[in-house]
């Protein structure tokens, strides 16, 4: 673990992160603790999302 001086001084160089870059590293951090099988389940989810026109999917363009 990294003495508190340098994670205070990381900081105020860097910033707070943001709450969506937290919880974006949040739910990384979970995406990678699964079996690749359903990780490769939810990256072919997430494509189809990304892609449907219907009003129920994700346009992310």
């Amino acid at each position: 673990m990294k003495s508190p001086t340098y994670v205070a001084e990381l900081q105020k160089k860097l910033g707070a992160p943001s709450s969506e870059t937290i919880e974006s590293l949040r739910l990384l951090k979970a995406f990678l603790k699964l079996p690749s099988d359903q990780r490769s389940e939810i990256m072919q989810l997430v494509e189809r999302l990304a892609t449907d026109p219907s009003p129920g999917g994700l346009s992310l363009s």
